[in-house]
């Protein structure tokens, strides 16, 4: 087992649309522990520090201005190869090429609209969680399903 720890956010779009509820709990039936989470609005420098790779390209400032245009909610969600369990529940990138039963392939409607963020790797995942989290923001805790669900 390797437990690991991601960030997720849930976008504009999902705040907009209030789908928050029910993106978290696709995780949370998952057996993932959300070990941290706050409601935020993402400033144009954090824009630019989580999507360093993308800044120089044309499409960043459409990304960069639909991001801040209203509050996200930032988790940080642990478990047993979490990085990858939480990108197969979110789905292909683009909405219409996602599966159905995956968030983006039951809720998403546009490319740049695709409700959900989650991080690519557990590298990515460090550098993600450091830029959204304080380490006193995340807690560690023991679900008493655990039995349960492992």
């Amino acid at each position: 087992m390797a437990i690991e720890r991601t960030l997720v956010l849930c976008k504009p779009d999902a705040v907009q649309r209030g789908l928050t509820g029910r993106i978290i709990s696709r995780f949370e039936v998952k057996g993932l522990k959300i070990v941290g989470m706050k409601m935020m609005h993402v400033s144009e420098d954090l824009a630019a520090r989580h999507y360093a790779e993308h800044v120089e390209k044309p499409f960043y400032p459409t990304l960069r201005d639909f991001i801040t245009a209203s509050p996200v909610i930032a988790m940080a969600i642990e478990g047993d190869n979490a990085v990858d369990v939480v990108r197969r529940l979110m789905g292909m990138t683009h909405p219409q090429e996602a599966a159905p039963g995956t968030i983006r392939g039951d809720f998403g409607i546009y490319l740049t609209k695709n409700l959900v963020h989650g991080s690519d790797s557990v590298a990515s995942a460090a550098r993600e969680l450091a830029l959204f989290f304080s380490p006193d923001e995340l807690h560690d805790y023991a679900l008493t399903v655990g039995e349960w669900t492992s």
